[in-house]
C-alpha cells in the first residue's frame, strides 16, 4: 500500500495558522496548540494511508475527518491527500463549508 503525499491548499493552510494563533491567544500558552497540530497530523497520516476513512459528503471525492471541535476536509488521489479546508465547528456562521452525506 503506497502512501499519499499530504499536500496543503493556500486556503486551508492559511485557516489552520488562524486557529493554532487563535488557541495561542486564548490560552496564554502554545502548549495546546502544539497538541492540536499533532492530532491534525495524525490524522493526515491515517488518511493518507486509509482516505476512505473519512466521511463522504456531497462533494465528489471530498470526505471530512472530525478532530475534535474541527473538520478536516480533505480530498484524495492514488498520490495525494489534499488539505481542502480545517473548519472550526463551534464558529457561527451561517453556510456551512460541505453538505454531509449519510453514510
Amino acid at each position: 500500500m503506497a502512501r499519499r503525499k499530504i499536500v496543503w491548499t493556500k486556503s486551508a493552510n492559511l485557516e489552520r495558522k488562524a486557529i493554532l494563533s487563535y488557541c495561542i491567544e486564548r490560552n496564554l500558552s502554545k502548549r495546546y496548540s502544539i497538541r492540536l497540530n499533532e492530532m491534525i497530523k495524525e490524522t493526515l497520516k491515517i488518511a493518507a494511508l486509509y482516505p476512505e476513512s473519512g466521511r463522504r459528503t456531497n462533494e465528489g471525492n471530498t470526505r471530512v475527518k472530525i478532530i475534535r471541535d474541527y473538520l478536516l476536509f480533505y480530498d484524495y488521489s492514488e498520490s495525494e491527500i489534499i488539505v481542502l479546508s480545517i473548519w472550526d465547528a463551534n464558529r457561527n456562521d451561517k453556510l456551512s463549508p460541505v453538505d454531509f452525506k449519510n453514510p
